[in-house]
């Protein structure tokens, strides 16, 4: 930890000095079709990756300046995939944008400690480094979906398989202890307890600003929003598609001064002050309270996961429908529950890793908590490490070589698509 905290400082302390010097002088390093990339952008994203790769740059600078190229390379090639994505109409999905930015951001909490020492890294307070980022995870989320769309259309045959395998049995990793894992999620949902405690606490909040005290004060007392809480509420300024619909819907009416009725977003309820409008974009503040799951609320989920674990022991219970019918991953829930093949000792969460090795293969746990709430696993497959064999690791291998067939082919695809389009690297 402390030498990736000093690995930190050095390039915060480089990318300070770079900045200052780009306040000053900016310039386009590239033009893809009609977009640009700007020196500063290119630098960024090259001390962000230097960062998690433990890159000093001012003592690596030949690594340093490959990385850059690398990176530049990318930057061309995301913005080929995302025109591409736009003329086919592709959209992200609002709620998945919102799910993977909130895991970045967490993950870099994590990785710094706390949110002002992001903030500070940075140099942004969170509510600005969430909307930097979230233009980029759209597009991100868009060039996925373009390339997902994209290679669904490959297909390898039984021969293309063998042939991969003749040719890289000798190279190919022995497969570590795995297991097939399915599994019912309950999460800890606020009841109608904590919604009604959220609403007198934001009623309360609102009948004191209309007797006339002052927002910025409310705000750093009683809101719930972290990022902006000590700034008296202020969101800085942002345009439509930044923040959820609800939310913009009052935010984007409000004059300077005026203050909104109570907003319900899924993140809890709102109280919204209009600050500042310059064109497109506005600036508001905002008083936030989460409606939170109470100690009520967790007992509930817990009865409600037994009851649904009783179920499992009945005669001709079919786990797959009732994890359709009960689960709270909406990621698994089409597909019955099932979660994957997994490398047991990659897996992050502990209390999973203890569980599967409780189980034979074919048995279901009593229910289990971690972060995400209760869970009821079933282990479906079991296997131990050993060397890779055609004979008894067939999926797997299939999966290698169409993943190899698949980058190939999206490299081919991307070498058409530069031909179709304009590019102009400076020097």
């Amino acid at each position: 930890m402390r030498k990736l905290f000093i690995i930190m400082m050095v390039i915060a302390c480089a990318y300070s000095s770079v900045t200052a010097q780009q306040e000053i002088i900016d310039e386009i390093v590239a033009i893809v079709d009609d977009d640009i990339i700007l020196r500063s952008d290119l630098l960024q994203y090259s001390l962000n990756l230097a960062f998690q790769m433990e890159i000093d740059p001012r003592v690596d600078t030949e690594k340093f300046e490959d990385l850059k190229q690398e990176v530049l390379d990318n930057m061309i090639s995301q913005k080929i995939f995302l025109a591409k994505a736009e003329e086919d109409t592709i959209e992200a999905n609002e709620r998945e944008v919102d799910n993977v930015l909130d895991n970045q951001i967490n993950r870099m909490i994590e990785q710094l400690g706390s949110v002002e020492k992001l903030e500070e890294y940075l140099g942004s307070p969170i509510s600005k480094i969430k909307r930097d980022f979230r233009d980029d995870v759209r597009d991100n989320l868009k060039v996925e979906a373009l390339k997902a769309q994209y290679m669904r259309k490959i297909q390898i045959s039984r021969r293309e398989v063998e042939g991969f395998y003749e040719s890289m049995e000798d190279s190919l990793p022995e497969l570590k202890e795995t297991a097939d894992i399915s599994h019912i999620l309950i999460t800890n949902k606020p009841g109608e307890a904590a919604d009604r405690r959220a609403k007198e606490k934001i009623n309360e909040i609102k009948s004191r600003l209309d007797d006339g005290a002052d927002f910025v004060e409310l705000a750093k007392e009683f809101s719930e929003d972290p990022g902006s809480k000590e700034r008296g509420g202020e969101l800085g300024y942002f345009q439509r598609g930044e923040f959820i619909k609800e939310f913009e819907e009052v935010a984007f009416r409000l004059e300077p001064g005026e203050v909104s009725e109570i907003v319900k977003t899924e993140h809890g309820y709102h109280i919204i002050q209009g600050v500042d409008r310059q064109g497109e974009k506005i600036n508001v503040r905002h008083i936030l309270v989460r409606v939170a799951a109470t100690k009520d609320d967790s007992m509930e989920s817990e009865s409600r996961v037994r009851n649904i674990r009783a179920m499992l022991d009945e005669p001709d219970a079919d786990f797959a429908e009732i994890a359709r019918k009960y689960t709270d991953d909406e990621t698994s829930k089409e597909s019955g529950g099932y979660l994957g093949l997994f490398a047991v000792e990659e897996l992050q969460e502990e209390e999973f890793i203890k569980v599967i090795n409780s189980l034979e293969p074919g048995e279901i746990s009593e229910p289990f908590q971690t972060r995400f709430g209760w869970h009821i696993l079933k282990l479906n497959d079991k296997k131990g490490a050993r060397e890779i064999s055609i004979d008894t690791d067939w999926q797997q291998i299939e999966k290698w070589a169409l993943s190899i067939k698949q980058q190939k082919e999206i490299g081919e695809w991307l070498e058409e698509l530069k031909k179709e389009t304009f590019i102009d690297i400076k020097k």
